[in-house]
C-alpha cells in the first residue's frame, strides 16, 4: 500500500512541477520567428501572427503566447482583406490554448496539503490507517474533481467556439506553385535583351549582365571596376524556383549572404545583399551609382539597392524575384494601393494570400531575411555564404583596388562593344576606355588624372 502511495505522490509532484514550469505560447523572443505587422486606420501598427477569429475580431499571437484582439473594422482596407483571407483559408495552429492550471495560488496550497497529508497517513500506525484512509480517499476524489473543473474552466478557446474558423483544416505553409506565365510577363518588357525558359522546377533567365539604362555615374567610392558582359546563359542562367517553401527560420541578410546574389531583377541584373562583403551598407558609403548598382571584382554589374526605376517600365508587375521564389514589387501593392506595412523580411502576405517582398529607399532596400527556404553553397561560410543555384561571373582581368577621392561623372557608349568612363579627382579627370571583340578579347586603356595612359589586353 505504501509503494502505491509513494508512486502516486511522485507522479503528482512531477506533473505539478512540469505544469508550473512549462512556458505558454509558440513565439518567443530570439527564436527567429517573424511576426507580421498589421495596420489600423488610426495609423497604429500591431505585430503578431493570425491565430483565429471570433465576434468580428481577429486574434494575433505575439511573443510568449500573448493574444491581442483587434476589431476587423479597425484595420485598414488592405489588412481587412488580408484578415478575411486568413479567416477563410487557414485554421489557426493554437486550436486549444490552455493557460497554466496552477496559475491560482489556492491550487498550489491544496496540492501541497495533499502531499503533506499523504505522508502523514503513511507514518501513522496501522490501526489508525483504517479510520483515516476513508477520509483521505474521499478528500483526494473531491480535490481531483475540483482540479479537473478548474483546468476545464481555464481552457481559453476551442475551434468549435468560433463560427468564422473553417472546419476543414488546410495545411499551413503549403504555397501554390508559381505560374510561369506570371513570371514571364514580368520579364517580357526587357526582351530581347534577355530571354527566358523554364522546366518543372525552375524559371531560367539568360542575360548579358548589362542593363538597358546608364551605369556607374554617381559613385563616390570606386573600386576601379567597370561593367563588362557576363555569360549568364545555358547552365549558368539565373534560376528562380517555381515551388517556394517557407523557411523554418528566415535567413537574415544582416549576418548572411554577403556573397553572390539574393534576387534577379526583371531586366536580368542580379541583386545582391544591401551589405557588401565587409558588412557595410553599400549605398550609404557611396559605392552605388544613380541606379543602385556597381561592379564587383569580376567587373560584373549588379544592384545592392532596390531598382525601383524598373517600375516605370513594369508598372504594378514585380521588379524582381528573390532566389527563394517570391516576387519583389516596388513601392505599390500589386493592386495599385499603397504599400502595406513590412515585416522583418521586408515583405508581407498579399491580398491573394501569397507572400511577396517590396523594394524601398531605406535599408534593407530589398530583402531583410529570406522568407523562403534556400540551399547554401557548402563551400561558403557566414557571413560570406551564398545561395545555390545561381549564375556566376567570369572575370577577364585581375581585381582592382579602390581609387581614393575619385567620383564617376560620366559613362558613355563607344561603338557597339565599348564604353568610356570618366572620373574626377579634385578638378582633374581620368578615363577608362575599354572594348571587346567577337572573340572575347578585351582591351583597356587607363588614363590617369596626370594624362599618363596604359593599355592592357585580356582574353576570356
Amino acid at each position: 500500500m505504501k509503494k502505491i502511495f509513494y508512486l502516486l505522490l511522485v507522479f503528482l509532484s512531477f506533473q505539478f512541477t512540469y505544469v508550473i514550469a512549462h512556458p505558454g505560447g509558440h513565439y518567443h523572443k530570439g527564436d527567429g520567428i517573424v511576426l507580421n505587422t498589421w495596420r489600423l486606420k488610426s495609423g497604429k501598427t500591431i505585430r503578431g501572427n493570425f491565430s483565429f477569429s471570433r465576434d468580428n475580431k481577429i486574434f494575433l499571437e505575439q511573443e510568449n503566447g500573448i493574444l491581442q484582439s483587434v476589431l476587423i473594422a479597425e484595420l485598414t482596407s488592405q489588412d481587412q482583406q488580408l484578415a478575411n483571407f486568413k479567416i477563410k483559408q487557414y485554421t489557426h495552429l493554437n486550436a486549444v490554448h490552455v493557460e497554466p492550471i496552477f496559475e491560482n495560488n489556492i491550487l498550489f496550497y491544496l496540492i501541497s496539503f495533499l502531499i503533506i497529508f499523504s505522508f502523514i497517513i503513511l507514518t501513522l500506525k496501522k490501526k489508525s490507517i483504517y479510520y483515516i484512509s476513508k477520509m483521505h480517499v474521499g478528500f483526494f476524489v473531491l480535490l481531483f474533481s475540483f482540479l479537473i473543473m478548474i483546468a476545464c474552466s481555464k481552457t481559453a478557446i476551442s475551434t468549435t467556439s468560433s463560427t468564422n474558423t473553417p472546419t476543414s483544416p488546410i495545411t499551413l505553409g503549403v504555397i501554390p506553385k508559381t505560374n510561369t506565365s506570371f513570371i514571364d510577363a514580368a520579364f517580357s518588357a526587357f526582351k530581347p535583351s534577355i530571354s527566358t525558359n523554364w522546366d518543372d522546377n525552375y524559371f531560367y533567365i539568360t542575360s548579358s549582365g548589362i542593363p538597358n539604362h546608364n551605369m556607374m555615374v554617381g559613385i563616390t567610392n570606386w573600386q576601379q571596376q567597370v561593367p563588362i558582359p557576363q555569360p549568364y546563359n545555358g547552365t549558368n542562367s539565373w534560376s528562380i524556383p517555381l515551388q517556394p517553401v517557407y523557411a523554418t527560420t528566415p535567413l537574415s541578410t544582416k549576418t548572411n549572404l554577403m556573397k553572390g546574389a539574393v534576387a534577379i531583377a526583371v531586366n536580368g541584373i542580379p541583386i545582391f545583399n544591401a551589405l557588401n562583403n565587409r558588412g557595410e551598407d553599400s549605398y550609404k558609403i557611396g559605392e552605388l551609382d544613380n541606379w543602385g548598382g556597381h561592379c564587383g571584382k569580376g567587373d560584373d554589374y549588379h544592384y545592392h539597392a532596390a531598382p525601383l526605376h524598373l517600375a516605370t517600365t513594369n508598372g504594378l508587375q514585380p521588379i524582381a524575384f528573390a532566389l527563394d521564389g517570391f516576387a519583389i514589387y516596388g513601392t505599390k501593392e500589386p493592386e495599385g494601393t499603397s504599400m502595406f506595412a513590412l515585416d522583418t523580411c521586408h515583405g508581407h502576405m498579399g491580398t491573394n494570400g501569397l507572400y511577396h517582398y517590396h523594394g524601398t529607399t531605406d535599408y534593407p532596400y530589398v530583402i531583410g531575411a529570406l522568407k523562403g527556404k534556400v540551399t547554401i553553397d557548402p563551400s561558403t561560410t557566414a557571413p560570406e555564404n551564398q545561395i545555390i543555384p545561381q549564375a556566376f561571373t567570369k572575370p577577364v582581368r585581375p581585381a582592382t583596388n579602390p581609387l581614393n577621392g575619385a567620383s564617376i561623372v560620366d559613362f558613355a557608349t563607344v561603338g557597339t562593344n565599348g564604353y568610356l568612363l570618366t572620373y574626377k579627382i579634385g578638378t582633374k579627370n581620368g578615363y577608362v576606355k575599354y572594348s571587346w571583340d567577337a572573340n572575347n578579347k578585351f582591351t583597356f586603356i587607363l588614363t590617369d588624372t596626370g594624362g599618363m595612359a596604359i593599355t592592357n589586353t585580356y582574353q576570356r
